[in-house]
């Protein structure tokens, strides 16, 4: 799934630089389906169990952007709920909630299992 996606937000990134290249300096428009602003939420699209993933002092924030305020942070004991993915700021993010019901979203490649694996 981690390849699917990469693949998904380098297509994206190649897309965006073409549209921007052919609409005479015009700037790209901002968000979109495949990204989230800050303060907004994801679908619980992604049905797993529980899952260990954080890292150390992980930050979740309110938007898929290390631009977006910290709302939590996450430890190797906190168990995960994934609800969906969506392309931001360098890669992949995922938006999910903790057992002690911080919601937020995580950048997928500091989390140990790489993220929700259903897009938002």
């Amino acid at each position: 799934m981690r390849l699917r996606r990469t693949v998904a937000a380098v297509g994206l990134a190649a897309l965006a630089s073409l549209t921007v290249a052919g609409s005479a300096g015009a700037a790209p428009a901002a968000g979109g389906p495949e990204s989230a602003a800050c303060g907004q939420t994801g679908s619980d699209k992604d049905n797993r169990a529980y899952t260990r993933d954080f890292e150390q002092g992980t930050n979740i924030r309110s938007g898929p952007s290390t631009a977006c305020a910290i709302v939590g942070v996450g430890y190797p004991e906190n168990s995960i709920d994934y609800h969906c993915w969506v392309s931001g700021e360098g890669g992949t993010w995922s938006y999910l909630r903790t057992r002690n019901d911080v919601y937020g979203w995580v950048k997928d490649s500091t989390l140990k299992g790489g993220g929700s694996i259903v897009q938002c």
